[in-house]
């Protein structure tokens, strides 16, 4: 799938302040020329599930970065139009050389980041921590640590602190 010296490095992107930090993270720390950034966004069930039931199992097509700046396609998606984010994308994958997609992903984001894990082949994931305490973890369940325990590939936990 992946060409010598391509690597797929996953980010788990749900645009809060923490998935920002670990897009970051990665950035600076991870990725490299060549690479290529998968940006994972999972949306519950439910939401326009309707407009969305040929790809409610297999996930949206892989989405590139030239069409994730038309906010047409993100209005479409229902992917947020957040400037900072897609401002970072578009400079570093011209700095870096990278090759940047989303893919969209709809259901419990636990079960999905670990098959867009290994649907899609990923080489790492990054991932931003809440920073929940240890009783909210046990209540709501902690979506870090379900992939940190069935992930098929490394992962990194970026905290959110």
């Amino acid at each position: 799938m992946a060409e010598a010296g391509e690597r797929r490095i996953g980010v788990a992107m749900d645009f809060s302040a923490s998935s920002k930090k670990a897009l970051r993270w990665a950035v600076d720390n991870l990725l490299r020329k060549g690479d290529t950034i998968v940006l994972l966004h999972i949306r519950h069930h439910g939401r326009d599930e309707a407009k969305n039931t040929l790809w409610s199992r297999s996930g949206s097509p892989l989405i590139p970065l030239a069409e994730l700046m038309e906010q047409a396609v993100r209005q479409r998606y229902d992917i947020p139009s957040d400037d900072e984010v897609f401002d970072m994308l578009n400079a570093v994958s011209r700095e870096k050389e990278l090759g940047v997609v989303l893919k969209m992903y709809w259901g419990d984001p636990r079960e999905k980041v670990c098959e867009a894990v290994s649907e899609l082949q990923l080489e790492s994931l990054v991932m931003g921590s809440r920073g929940l305490g240890q009783i909210q973890r046990i209540l709501l369940g902690s979506v870090t640590n379900y992939v940190l325990s069935n992930a098929s590939c490394p992962v990194t936990v970026v905290k959110a602190k």
